[in-house]
This record gives structure tokens, sequence and C-alpha cells, in this order.
């Protein structure tokens, strides 16, 4: 899964934070934590899936963690 809508080091540390937030326990969907991150951040991705499965994936490698096991999926 690459679709190069995230740079990876673009994300800082209380972002990936706030992002495994939503994803965790806030259980939101991909497509949720892209509006989500587009209101607070910005992009021209808003609501897009992609876009959310992307920044999960930044945000749990960031965090040490793996996104496509418990708890990230």
């Amino acid at each position: 899964m690459t679709h190069n809508l995230v740079d990876p080091a673009t994300l800082t540390t209380e972002m990936a934070v706030q992002i495994r937030v939503w994803r965790v326990d806030q259980e939101f969907s991909w497509r949720a934590v892209a509006e989500a991150a587009s209101e607070r951040w910005g992009s021209e991705y808003c609501g897009n899936q992609l876009y959310g499965e992307e920044l999960c994936v930044a945000a749990a490698r960031l965090l040490g963690e793996s996104p496509y096991e418990e708890p990230w999926n």
C-alpha cells in the first residue's frame, strides 16, 4: 500500500499521538481520521479513506507500532 498522500517525515510525535487517539481510542474509521486531520491540520484530501489509512500507517510506525495489528486494526 503506497499512494504517497502522506510524507511520513512531516508527522510529529504529537500528530502521531493524536492520530492514534482518533483511530484507537475513539475508533475512527480511516475516512474519519482523514476528516479530523484535515480539519485540524488542513489537507486537500479531506475524507479520503486512502489518506486516512496512510496517516494511520505513518503514525503507527512513528510510534513503533504495527499499523495492521491490534490496537490499530
